[in-house]
């Protein structure tokens, strides 16, 4: 009988075990009470891999004793998820307390028809659907069946969480804990995962399994190196390698290296990379890294998504290559990207700021009559189109969350911005 992988054997058997997410399941999480209550909706896990959204999907269904049926996206089309929704009717699905969970991997696989072949039941309560997909369900996801779905978001598994994982495994496991291990160095383990708890562990069970039979299995920093760059490929069974490419083709673009961006492309086009992936990292490079530095690489990046969907491969490729090339090639400028990392920040520690009452909406006589709206100076009606007034909560005012980035565009913006706010935000 062969034995299951590391990652399949720690899997966690009840939530007690399972590691990360407690914004979702820990005691103030956002599937708690669902949990507590026995009362699971339709959801969609939307995680990168890695992440638990399976395990997640199993340890509700257990937790709740609830009919389990599990389709991969990638090998299952409309006549098997027709025969799992008809043995469910016959299971008295309808409505009932303990109605089937029909959880699908990679539901962004699916295909439009696919997924209309589940909206009857998911409507109707024959099955509560759980889908899991590391792909935005927002493109990905049809928006009739997306409209009966929550959406979560599962986050990757910080160090520490990882940490307890391979402690564990290496006490727990019935293999692992009869062999002679000493963990040296973990960091690198740890460096190497980011945050998928699944490649941690198959990294971990491919580096004890190098060492001879018998043999004392010391995991230094040295000996993990050169598992990894021998056994590159062995990281990639469950497709995980795809996120490293496209992380360095981004890379190489923010890099303003041309030569290498186009190379990572290739390789994502070798690979059989979803066109429609790579154009949208390419929307999200155009913003996060080159910005207002050159505003029209987004208008581009956009173009480039509606061209690839309408052209296909191979011709996609030259579109690809195109704006690949104009963005590794634009200024740069990750000014946006940081101001609303910093603008975040505050709300989450500021709170719920009251909006000054001159900025407020005031539709009716009794908002009129409680000010608001009042004392507001219309930009238009001044020079220029500006009016120096206060738009922060009192709390804040004078805060700056953009900080130009030193590029010609953004060095007129700054200069701009320091000549109407004369000095308030300190440009």
């Amino acid at each position: 009988m062969a034995i299951p992988p590391l990652a399949e054997r720690m899997r966690p058997k009840n939530l007690n075990d399972y590691l990360g997410q407690a914004h979702l399941v820990g005691v103030n999480g956002a599937l708690f009470q669902s949990l507590q209550s026995g009362f699971i909706p339709s959801i969609i896990l939307w995680g990168p891999p890695g992440t638990g959204k399976t395990t997640l999907a199993k340890l509700m269904a257990g937790e709740n004793k609830r009919p389990f049926y599990e389709l991969s996206a990638i090998n299952a089309g409309v006549k098997e998820v027709r025969e799992i929704i008809q043995k469910a009717q016959q299971q008295g699905g309808l409505f009932a307390d303990k109605n089937p969970i029909l959880f699908i991997d990679e539901i962004h696989r699916f295909s439009k028809s696919q997924q209309d072949a589940l909206l009857g039941a998911v409507e109707k309560g024959i099955i509560t659907l759980i889908g899991a997909t590391t792909e935005n369900p927002s493109f990905e996801v049809i928006n009739a069946l997306l409209s009966r779905c929550q959406v979560f978001t599962l986050k990757p598994l910080p160090e520490d969480e990882l940490e307890k994982l391979l402690q564990r495994a290496l006490k727990e496991d019935h293999i692992l804990q009869k062999m002679p291990i000493e963990l040296i160095d973990s960091d690198i383990l740890l460096h190497y995962a980011g945050g998928d708890a699944r490649k941690l562990l198959t990294l971990l069970e491919s580096v004890i399994f190098s060492f001879e039979s018998g043999s004392a299995i010391q995991l230094t920093t040295e000996k993990i190196k050169s598992v990894l760059q021998t056994n590159a490929l062995l990281f990639d069974k469950s497709g995980d390698m795809h996120y490293d490419i496209i992380s360095a083709l981004i890379k190489s673009i923010r890099g303003s290296d041309p030569n290498a961006a186009v190379y990572w492309l290739a390789r994502l086009l070798q690979s059989g990379e979803d066109i429609k992936f790579i154009a949208r990292r390419l929307i999200i490079a155009a913003s996060e890294d080159i910005g207002n530095a050159q505003p029209s690489a987004l208008i581009l990046a956009q173009s480039t998504f509606d061209a690839v969907q309408s052209v296909g491969m191979p011709e996609a490729r030259i579109v690809l290559s195109q704006c690949v090339i104009h963005l590794a090639t634009a200024p740069k400028s990750n000014a946006s990207y940081l101001a609303i990392n910093q603008a975040l920040k505050e709300v989450e520690k500021s709170a719920n700021l009251p909006v000054p009452l001159h900025l407020r909406n005031a539709p009716t006589p009794l908002a009129k009559d409680l000010g608001y709206g009042q004392a507001y100076q219309y930009p238009h009606d001044y020079a220029e189109n500006f009016v120096a007034q206060k738009y922060l909560p009192d709390e804040l005012e004078g805060t700056r969350f953009f900080e130009p980035g030193n590029n010609p565009k953004e060095n007129s913006l700054r200069s701009w911005l320091k000549s109407i706010w004369k000095g308030k935000y300190g440009y």
